[in-house]
């Protein structure tokens, strides 16, 4: 937290965080406690963190990123910010587990990253995942409790997209990288598990979402083929939005009709934006 605490901002009056006898506090007296497991909730008050991932998600989350099937995709995330020039922090929206913001940050030396994430189980694991996150209960779509142009990359994967607030916590010229599931993205896996389907419109909806603060600079997809056996394809699904929908008992009922291991194509999208002045 000490690393990260001069581009963070209190949640309710926007003051700037000063780091004091394990809280964070501003000039106008307002606290957060920083909880033994390393990070800071920054929720204020009236939050609600009802969509937040619950603990067995971030649990399958943690399994599933354990086994590198998405590890390509970190390795794009982290070729484009580190061609960046003075990339000094790096704030991952949706942070999840901190898998992708400690990828990132393995190569750049000296830069320090925020992980953002409702959830406070997985903002515990972002904590412990590399000694330069600082991490931070927060909600997406609320005021972001981050200084103004205080980062040089936002990191966006699978999670809200907040244009206004990322416009304003980016430093100008910074950059937003955006990664969204293509259609085609777990392939058959989706109708013989019933998952939550891909909007095949799905990056014009990102484009028009942000399109008011940013320009898309580039576009493209990664597609490779995984082969899983039953237990990484239950720790896939059940890390995502098909948690909600798929009891997990329902789940593996239906994963026993699939032969194992079972091969299915991951295919993301990975678009970067640049600020609009």
């Amino acid at each position: 937290m000490a690393d990260v605490v001069e581009r963070l901002a209190c949640p309710i009056c926007g003051e700037p965080l000063l780091l004091e006898d394990k809280a964070l506090r501003c000039a106008r007296g307002h606290a957060f406690d920083i909880a033994r497991q390393g990070y800071a909730n920054l929720l204020p008050g009236n939050a609600r963190p009802g969509t937040a991932d619950t603990p067995e998600m971030v649990g399958a989350r943690e399994d599933f990123l354990a086994t590198g099937h998405f590890a390509p995709m970190a390795d794009a995330l982290t070729e484009i910010v580190t061609t960046q020039p003075e990339t000094g922090c790096v704030l991952d929206a949706g942070a999840g587990t901190g898998y992708y913001l400690s990828a990132v940050l393995k190569p750049l030396e000296h830069a320090v990253g925020i992980a953002l994430d409702l959830s406070k189980y997985a903002a515990r694991r972002a904590a412990r995942a590399h000694p330069r996150i600082g991490a931070v209960v927060a909600d997406l779509w609320r005021p972001l409790p981050v200084r103004t142009d205080s980062v040089d990359a936002i990191v966006n994967v699978f999670a809200p997209r907040n244009a206004a607030e990322f416009q304003r916590v980016l430093r100008p010229g910074g950059l937003l990288i955006t990664v969204t599931p293509s259609p085609r993205h777990l392939g058959p896996l989706v109708e013989a598990l019933g998952l939550v389907t891909v909007d095949e419109q799905k990056n014009e909806r990102v484009d028009s979402t942000l399109g008011e603060h940013f320009t898309l600079e580039s576009r493209r997809t990664l597609e490779y083929q995984a082969t899983l056996d039953h237990t990484e394809t239950e720790a896939l699904v059940g890390m995502g939005p098909s948690a909600h929908h798929v009891p997990a008992d329902e789940l593996r009922r239906r994963l026993t009709a699939l032969p194992a291991p079972v091969t299915t194509p991951l295919s993301f999208v990975i678009s970067t934006f640049r600020s609009t002045p």
